[in-house]
């Protein structure tokens, strides 16, 4: 039986973190797929103004996932706004009159952990709640290419030049804070890698990590809940084992560096040329990521677009209602200095 909150002294938090296109949405899914009876309350925010994240979760078609039970916050990254948005939240969900048996927060990719963990250390909430454990998810075939690598020998392997690559790499600072303040950290997508590279990342991961964490090798986010959640890993008690890039800096942490936009998406005519023409925008303007829905001349569902880079998944994942504009969105997301004008009329192509 899953006990009820009220027999607990505070209610545990999973917290998933993990770069852009991760796979942190799509292990959540597979979360509330097995939750086996648990109510499990999903707090998601994202860099951007649209929530994607939230209309997946909403549509992964799982029984018992409810739409009140998966809070959106889009006005900035978690660890910025924490005063602002995420204590309200969080009270209002400990409030209910049936308070969820665990509360799991997807971070926004470009988000840094432990100021995020600090303040579960609010009076309002820390007698109620307690970090069960930070889930670092990791793109095994992007940490492979040397994505977030700043030393020379990598940056050298490098396909093309990158302007971030000629100073202190603030992508690489980011994964690097992830996998530093981890309990538990998932290797994803291991499927589109060799042995040898899995390998070869997972020992690159260990080496980070100053602690004993453990690595869980994963396809498509495919984790048993019962080894993310009841880590019992009390985090916000722990902070000094979990060291920041930004520590001496007094936990600032700004977004400067990276910038986002919504761009609609007129009718497609070819799934096939939608999604090529994204991996050429991709390539040309250097994007970090999309993700968003279209729809396609002929079809009665959306078609969900996720892109990393130059990788697309896409699938056509719900209907879409009766009279629905026959339009869509991407959330674009990229270091600053992106041609938003440039990119817009690109996508506006139907």
């Amino acid at each position: 039986m899953t006990p009820s909150t009220t027999a607990r002294a505070r209610v545990p938090v999973t917290v998933i973190t993990g770069f852009l296109g991760a796979g942190k949405t799509t292990l959540l899914r597979h979360v509330l797929a097995n939750a086996k009876g648990q109510r499990i309350a999903i707090v998601v925010n994202e860099f951007g103004t649209l929530g994607i994240d939230g209309d997946t979760l909403r549509a992964c078609g799982v029984e018992g996932c409810r739409d009140e039970d998966i809070v959106e916050l889009t006005n900035g990254c978690l660890c910025c706004t924490v005063a602002d948005d995420f204590l309200p939240t969080m009270e209002a969900l400990l409030d209910r009159d049936a308070p969820p048996d665990h509360i799991v927060i997807e971070t926004s990719g470009l988000a840094l952990p432990k100021p995020l963990l600090k303040a579960f250390g609010w009076p309002t909430i820390r007698t109620r709640m307690t970090v069960d454990g930070v889930v670092t998810v990791v793109d095994g075939p992007a940490v492979a290419a040397g994505r977030f690598a700043d030393d020379p020998e990598e940056v050298a392997r490098q396909q093309a030049a990158d302007p971030s690559l000629d100073h202190d790499n603030p992508l690489a600072e980011v994964y690097e804070d992830q996998l530093l303040s981890a309990d538990l950290v998932v290797l994803n997508k291991t499927d589109l890698m060799t042995p040898a590279q899995a390998d070869a990342v997972e020992s690159s991961i260990r080496a980070e990590i100053p602690r004993v964490v453990k690595v869980v090798r994963a396809t498509d986010g495919q984790v048993d809940p019962a080894i993310l959640l009841g880590l019992d890993a009390a985090a916000e008690d722990d902070l000094d084992a979990r060291p920041s890039h930004h520590d001496a800096e007094g936990g600032e942490h700004e977004h400067d560096d990276f910038e986002s936009f919504v761009a609609p998406v007129p009718e497609q005519d070819s799934v096939e040329d939608f999604v090529a023409r994204l991996k050429t925008l991709a390539e040309r303007h250097d994007i970090l990521r999309m993700k968003g829905y279209a729809t396609v001349r002929g079809k009665a569902m959306r078609l969900a677009v996720q892109g990393v880079g130059s990788r697309f998944r896409h699938q056509f994942d719900r209907a879409l209602p009766k009279d629905a504009p026959r339009t869509g969105s991407l959330v674009v997301i990229g270091q600053k200095g992106l041609d938003q004008s440039a990119i817009t009329a690109s996508l506006a192509q139907g």
